[in-house]
């Protein structure tokens, strides 16, 4: 069963709520941007006018019952340089972007309440962390490079606590019909999962690979149990009605906005994991 739930604008992972932890991930449909027409595009970095990322931010922001002032945002470089925040980080290229702040961040984590971690996504991998027991999430943004070079290994080693604690949620991103060449699958071969688990060959140079469960091996290899993760079946190629999606679009399209968030709740509930 699907635990991801249509919202107005988004789509929320429901089992977090009772641990004091808002997880989720918009979604395209029902914004004001032209790119394309009335999308719910949540990048400033894209040709989109400033004030319509600012409307959807104040719309999500009502949804989810945490104001835009409280989120975060880095500028992403597809690598895997993994930060903590702090509440004292809350606003971070919100209104607008800064190459000064939190430049070449894919991976951030936090301990502290009411402190909403965000990334802007198009097909590659949203991967949430949370751990009731520690009072810690984490997010990462994991394409292909991210993926072969272990961003969620570089989150999970800022976690210093029993792995059993820790849950993982993987997020709606592209199906296996995204390809890789030759040069690629090759820097795949060096990591320490078995690459026929999750990439297959389909001609001279052609390899599809499934991105989402290569980083849930990656998971399982470094300690966290399978149990503790949930991958969703949605896919941003293949639900264009849904989800914007980088590949299919040729680039000419909007981003979505994965956000994960705590409050004090979480620890009246840390005993039902």
């Amino acid at each position: 069963m699907e635990a991801f739930v249509q919202k107005p604008h988004h789509l929320a992972y429901e089992p977090a709520k009772t641990h004091g932890v808002t997880l989720g991930f918009t979604t395209r449909q029902g914004g004001q941007s032209p790119y394309p027409k009335q999308a719910f595009n949540m990048a400033r970095y894209i040709d989109d006018a400033p004030e319509n990322v600012t409307r959807h931010q104040q719309i999500l922001a009502l949804e989810i019952g945490i104001p835009r002032e409280h989120w975060v945002f880095p500028i992403q470089t597809h690598g895997h340089q993994v930060v903590e925040i702090t509440a004292a980080d809350q606003g971070k290229n919100i209104d607008s972007l800064s190459n000064d702040v939190l430049y070449g961040v894919d991976g951030m984590y936090t301990y502290d309440d009411d402190t909403v971690l965000t990334m802007c996504y198009a097909d590659c991998v949203p991967i949430y962390f949370y751990s009731p027991k520690h009072h810690f999430i984490g997010l990462v943004h994991a394409g292909w490079r991210g993926t072969v070079q272990q961003i969620v290994y570089e989150l999970i080693q800022h976690f210093p606590y029993d792995l059993q604690d820790l849950f993982v949620v993987i997020g709606p991103a592209t199906s296996n019909s995204y390809e890789i060449n030759d040069d690629i699958l090759a820097q795949f071969n060096e990591l320490p999962i078995d690459v026929a688990d999750y990439i297959d060959t389909r001609d001279d140079n052609r390899h599809g690979i499934d991105l989402k469960h290569a980083n849930r091996l990656l998971c399982v290899h470094y300690g966290i149990p399978e149990a503790n993760i949930y991958t969703t079946k949605h896919a941003t190629s293949e639900e264009l009605d849904c989800f914007f999606s980088y590949r299919v679009e040729q680039g000419q399209t909007g981003r979505m906005l994965a956000f994960i968030s705590q409050s004090n709740e979480g620890a009246l509930n840390e005993d039902v994991c």
